[in-house]
This record gives C-alpha cells, structure tokens and sequence, in this order.
C-alpha cells in the first residue's frame, strides 16, 4: 500500500512509476473500454432483477461507472432515463457538459473521495456526452443522509460517493413521474468503520464541514 497526499500529489503519476519500476500492468480506474464494460454490467444486472427502469440514478467520479451503465440501460431500456450525481464540490462533469469540452477544476473537498476526480476521461466524456440525460449535484450533508437513510432503512453500508444516487433521490433533485421504476446504483462501502460511524451520528451540517 503507497500513502500520498491527494492535494499535493498526482495519484496517476505515482501508480505509473510504480507499474514501470516494478513491471506491472496499471489497470485504469476508469477512461478504458474494457473496465466501462465491466462497470456496465451493473446495469445489466439490475435490469435483470428488477425489470424494465424508467430512471436510472448512478455516481459520477471519471465517468466509468455511469458511462457503462448509460450504453447498457439505452440498449434495454430504451426510453429511461439516466442521470449522473456529483458532489456539490465535485461537479467536473457537469461543468464539462455544460461547456461541451472537458473541464479540469481543483482537487475537490468532499467528503466523498471516491469521486475525488478532477477531470472527465478523454472516453468517458465522449460516451457520456452523447448518453447521459443530466447531472445533478448532492450536498456533503445530502449524502450523509443518504448513508444515514441506507444503514436504518436498508441495512447497508455505504460510503459517501456510494451513497450519491441515492442522496439524489430522497433530496428530490429528479423529478418523478407517478408510478416510475427506479434503479439506484450503490456503488461502494469502502469507508472506515469509525469515520462511518462518526458521520451517522453526528449533525449532517456540521459534519459537511470536516473533509
């Protein structure tokens, strides 16, 4: 395990000269065609279960996830919608939509450092142009929520970036037709066990503050 500072160092940087160093193979966390299929088959599998969806609600951190989910869900389900959540601090993404180019911003403060990305992919940001319907935005406080909502209610443990979609939904950032079919993507629980626990039980606003 190699330690850095994600505000003072490059992650990608480090992982090359260790891969070069080292001889290994670097499998990219998300801007690769095969790990966006991978990352698709969550889709595929949640259609598999539950059905036909009219919306689909997934994180957003390089794009990775929610591009291979918006291939998979726009050949079986047509007609759904897909929408992408960032961070309120950890919107590259949609300002890059919005400028219709990739947009670099600062390492983000959030609490949801799986979504710590300071720039879309060269291919996730071409996918995702073309697919993706829209990208909302969450609060730290919104996803503490969510984590808060999905422990009590669901039993499950989410980390912050895990928890994005979710927060999304139950902070009515989309709008929902009567009756829609909804599918959620939780998309991780790697947080620290006490980090977790001092988040559920603190004050949302005043744990939104501490990154």
């Amino acid at each position: 395990m190699v330690i850095y500072d994600r505000y003072a160092e490059d992650r990608e940087e480090i992982g090359l000269r260790i891969a070069s160093e080292r001889g290994l193979e670097l499998v990219p966390p998300f801007d690769d065609r095969l790990v966006i299929a991978g990352q698709g088959t969550a889709a595929l599998e949640l259609v598999a279960q539950a059905g036909e969806l009219d919306l689909l609600l997934a994180p957003v951190s390089g794009g990775g996830l929610i591009a291979g989910c918006a291939v998979a869900i726009k050949a079986c389900c047509p007609r759904a919608r897909l929408i992408g959540v960032e961070p309120e601090a950890a919107d590259d993404f949609r300002r890059s939509l919005a400028a219709d180019r990739p947009i670099t911003i600062d390492v983000p403060r959030t609490i949801a450092d799986a979504l710590q990305v300071t720039a879309p992919g060269e291919l996730t940001f071409a996918i995702n142009r073309s697919l993706l319907d829209a990208i909302v935005t969450v609060s730290d406080a919104e996803l503490i929520a969510a984590m808060r909502f999905a422990f009590e209610h669901l039993k499950l443990v989410l980390e912050p970036g895990g928890a994005a979609g979710l927060a999304a939904l139950l902070a009515h950032k989309v709008a929902l037709d009567s009756g829609a079919r909804v599918g959620v993507v939780l998309s991780g629980g790697n947080v620290d066990w006490a980090r977790f626990c001092e988040l559920l039980a603190g004050d949302p606003a005043a744990d939104a503050s501490r990154r």
